[in-house]
């Protein structure tokens, strides 16, 4: 059908035309439907209180409505007390995915025989008049050896093959339009991350020195190309700090469960610096990942938006555009990847590739 003869109604119909194409090819580029319809074994996992459940609510509609509305993964809830109902109520209503509420078993929210409770206290008083973030607080060290070695013990946990933490009061920034479990699994990624901090290093005192005797009594365990550079300059005399924050990773849990990292875990249970200093579960994941895993197993996932109270990651550019990011990169009150604090971040770029030849040494 000819176009109408008016210069009027053929500019119209010309625009309308170009806009239509304009959003079509907006809309491809920003896909809102999996890739496929295949799911990864994978779960979210909670470490909470029953009072964090108005903070969880928020976690939770974040994380759904940025990416788990699209494919319902699951989530497990783990907690040192019983569950209440209000928590459960509260929790449940908040996604379609199957959600798991498990109690944590005794053995693994407790003093291990070999540890001097009275040292044990005695530390925690002295860190506390130091001012050490969380130097005085039982719990929290209860919780950062759970987090390092015994989370992926739980019975709950034992049916799914990878795992992402979620915590209350978090937010993610940018809509994920892809999942990463697939992408870990096809790439064969043992450990994913957001954002790279420097330690505070009055927590972990003597971990260090507790890793090179580890290193030195099990050199069998430590493959020659790792990624061992990015937390220590001066080939293993000394630790730099460097840590991925773990209250955002994405894991392969075979890494947590292979011979290495329990037989690591296990020696540093029994130095007992969990409970007589304050070690973190983020320093003990990142250094076991720098000595067990090569750099092509581990993955910076630069264009997921991310805040945890305190400091976020956001990403810039097209992926910023693309995501519907909601963060502004330049604020470097925020954003620790562009702010000296956060130059573990980038430092990451800068270990260097493993020799094609070694890339397979390590399999799990």
């Amino acid at each position: 059908m000819p176009l109408p003869r008016s210069p009027l109604v053929r500019y119209v119909l010309l625009a309308v035309g170009v806009l239509g194409l304009y959003a079509l090819l907006h809309t491809s580029y920003i896909s809102y439907s999996p890739i496929s319809g295949e799911r990864v074994n994978a779960c979210f996992t909670v470490l909470a209180r029953n009072q964090d459940w108005r903070d969880l609510r928020d976690s939770m509609k974040q994380i759904e409505d940025r990416f788990n509305h699209r494919y319902n993964y699951p989530y497990v809830f783990l907690n040192d007390q019983p569950f209440s109902s209000e928590f459960i109520n509260m929790t449940q209503s908040m996604t379609k995915a199957k959600v798991y509420y498990g109690q944590i078993p005794t053995e693994h929210w407790s003093y291990p025989e070999w540890i001097d409770k009275q040292k044990a206290a005695e530390r925690r008083k002295e860190m506390k008049e130091k001012g050490v973030m969380y130097g005085g607080s039982e719990s929290y060290r209860h919780m950062c050896r759970f987090e390092s070695g015994l989370f992926f013990k739980h019975p709950l946990m034992q049916q799914f093959d990878y795992y992402w933490r979620l915590e209350p009061g978090i937010q993610y920034l940018c809509d994920i339009n892809y999942d990463p479990f697939m992408y870990m699994k096809q790439h064969k990624i043992r450990y994913g991350w957001t954002i790279a901090i420097y330690e505070l290093m009055d927590t972990v005192p003597t971990l260090w020195d507790s890793v090179k005797k580890f290193m030195a009594a099990n050199p069998e365990l430590i493959p020659e190309h790792n990624s061992l550079w990015w937390v220590s300059r001066d080939n293993g005399t000394s630790y730099n700090g460097c840590h991925f924050w773990s209250n955002f990773e994405i894991a392969d849990l075979s890494f947590y469960r292979s011979e290495q990292y329990s037989k690591f875990f296990d020696f540093l249970d029994h130095e007992g610096g969990f409970f007589y200093e304050r070690w973190g579960d983020a320093p003990v994941h990142s250094i076991a990942a720098a000595l067990f895993l090569q750099k092509e197993q581990v993955h910076w996932f630069r264009d997921i938006g991310y805040y945890h109270p305190g400091w976020q990651h956001c990403p810039s550019g097209d992926a910023w555009l693309a995501n519907r990011c909601t963060c502004d990169p330049n604020d470097k009150s925020k954003t620790i990847t562009n702010a000296d604090w956060g130059k573990c971040s980038h430092q990451w770029e800068l270990l260097p590739n493993t020799p094609s030849s070694q890339r397979k040494a390590i399999v799990y």
